[in-house]
């Protein structure tokens, strides 16, 4: 395939050049690592086979995420195939809370259970280890969050500790129990379908855990994405129907605003249980009522989240509208959307956000996501003697912690963002910088469609920014209570480009009004209408000429 200039230009930006160029544009990628590189790999095949010769109980311990309700599928599904005494067992988000949990391994042990195998979680429940052990169990972990100096006495597998030096240490939790399963069937010699059945799923995990989609991530989603539009695992067919997708035409994007939403929906406001009860539900109309019960649950989680989302709005902007980081307290809000609002707040503000909300026994949970830049585990890690559990990465942390303390944990924290602003004073300036500029003959179809070719786009294969300089015209506010802005951009050579603002349309319309001659800064899609097709924007910033 012949590449259009721009193409080859923004991939060399990307740092794909030469033969790299056909392994990142294949739709069959090759790049993938041998699992028994993962540290503790040959290891943990060993404890599971063993267990499944000795007919030991062997219980699949989750997370209520998407994450983890794939990784828990993908885990259940190949171990089924080898043993019929395995159990899997999601934490409810409210009761128990995320990773293991003392009453509960207790209660597994009453059931039997001999061998724990966690999957996107484990990895710091060092009291739950050590309690599991106590018990006479054996455990083994499977996990991807970030181990520091503290992690259970336990077999783990985690490309994310010091130990390990796997080659893509940003594999999600489902990476992980995928690589695991891949090695059980190889030392088996099961038929690959029974593990290549779990891409569709590996696919989901991947993209829905927001890791970047580079190196094997990108082989993954691939995989995935063209696994699920095969369509056959019945139960994922009759969702992506439900959700108003057609088989066959599910992109990265429906995955993650179409998918994983009503997945994690579960975990969310009820028990993540029913989404995986969905993917395994054998009898066809049982599945549908799931299936409508999570698409009834994401319709709840919406209203939540609006509510909360305007709440803390108005809140930063009459108490908090200086600080750099925010902390903010909310008594009554629904903790399961708690992470979402978070990061709308992260994107709306460019600073980290923690949301604090009551656990009812005089602590709170906090929820916190942070941008580019600002590494909120290194941040919460300074202050980690005020948690009772603490949690997460870069981008995303949870804990829980005595209510007294919250002034405390405010003040440290901006305490620190202060030193860190001092070494790097621009850091939480809001850019919006175009990866490629544009000539009016160079925004074309053929052009529009080759960027297809970088998908699946994500974290850290983001959907290219495109600068297009023009006169904006005939602008009007679409959506509900005109929320949104539409207009064209009239490049030199009189070819229009349509446009739409949905972040920003107040300053985008008010800078349009001082001076319509103006360079558009979005992301570039074909839109389909009745058979016409036409390129259009979705603006993200406007800039004078």
């Amino acid at each position: 395939m012949d590449l259009e200039p721009k193409i080859l230009e923004l991939l060399k930006k990307r740092g794909i050049e030469g033969d790299e160029i056909g392994e990142y544009i294949s739709p069959r990628p090759q790049k993938t690592h041998d699992p028994f590189l993962l540290h503790n790999l040959g290891e943990g095949v060993d404890l599971i086979l063993s267990a499944i010769k000795a007919n030991k109980k062997i219980c699949v311990y989750g997370d209520y995420d998407a994450d983890g309700i794939t990784s828990t599928v993908i885990m259940m599904d190949v171990l089924s195939e080898l043993t019929k005494n395995i159990i899997y067992y999601v934490p409810s988000r409210f009761d128990e809370g995320y990773g293991l949990n003392m009453n509960v391994v207790s209660e597994l042990k009453k059931q039997g259970v001999d061998l724990l195998v966690t999957v996107d979680c484990g990895s710091v429940s060092v009291e739950e280890v050590r309690h599991a052990k106590d018990l006479g169990m054996e455990v083994l972990v499977t996990d991807h969050h970030k181990v520091t100096d503290v992690k259970a006495d336990c077999l783990i597998i985690n490309p994310n500790q010091p130990e390990c030096d796997y080659p893509c240490p940003h594999i999600a939790g489902c990476g992980v129990a995928f690589k695991v399963c891949q090695a059980v069937v190889d030392a088996v010699g099961l038929e690959k379908t029974v593990l290549y059945r779990n891409l569709d799923m590996l696919g989901i995990g991947t993209i829905g855990d927001i890791v970047p989609l580079v190196d094997e991530n990108r082989t993954f989603a691939k995989y995935g994405i063209r696994a699920i539009n095969a369509g056959m695992r019945r139960n994922l067919r009759m969702l992506i129907e439900a959700i108003g997708l057609r088989k066959g035409e599910v992109t990265a994007e429906n995955v993650s605003f179409g998918i994983v939403p009503r997945l994690n929906a579960a975990g969310r406001l009820q028990h993540a249980k029913l989404a995986i009860e969905m993917f395994l539900e054998e009898d066809e109309s049982e599945a549908k009522k799931k299936i409508e019960e999570l698409c009834r649950l994401n319709d709840e989680r919406k209203l939540k989240q609006e509510a909360i989302y305007e709440h803390c709005i108005n809140t930063i902007e009459s108490r908090y509208a200086d600080s750099n980081i925010f902390l903010l307290y909310l008594s009554d809000a629904h903790e399961g959307v708690t992470g979402i609002v978070a990061g709308k707040i992260k994107e709306k503000y460019n600073r980290p956000a923690i949301l604090l909300t009551d656990t009812h026994d005089g602590c709170l949970k906090g929820t916190g996501r942070s941008m580019e830049g600002i590494d909120l585990f290194k941040l919460l890690k300074e202050n980690e003697e005020l948690f009772l559990r603490f949690g997460g990465h870069a981008a995303a942390c949870g804990f829980t912690m005595q209510k007294e303390n919250a002034g405390i944990l405010r003040a440290n924290l901006e305490e620190l963002m202060g030193k860190i602003l001092d070494e790097n004073p621009s850091l939480l300036d809001k850019k919006t910088e175009a990866e490629i500029v544009l000539e009016p003959d160079e925004v074309s179809m053929d052009f529009v469609r080759q960027l297809d070719l970088l998908e699946p786009c994500g974290c850290m294969n983001e959907k290219p920014l495109m600068a297009v300089c023009g006169r904006a015209e005939k602008l009007r506010r679409i959506g509900n209570r005109n929320r949104y802005l539409q207009f064209v951009q009239k490049l030199r050579n009189g070819r229009i480009l349509n446009c739409t603002s949905f972040n920003d349309p107040d300053a985008v319309e008010k800078a349009i009004d001082e001076n319509p001659d103006r360079v558009v800064i979005g992301r570039l899609s074909i839109n389909s209408w009745k058979g016409y097709e036409s390129i259009r924007m979705t603006v993200e910033a406007i800039e004078s000429k």
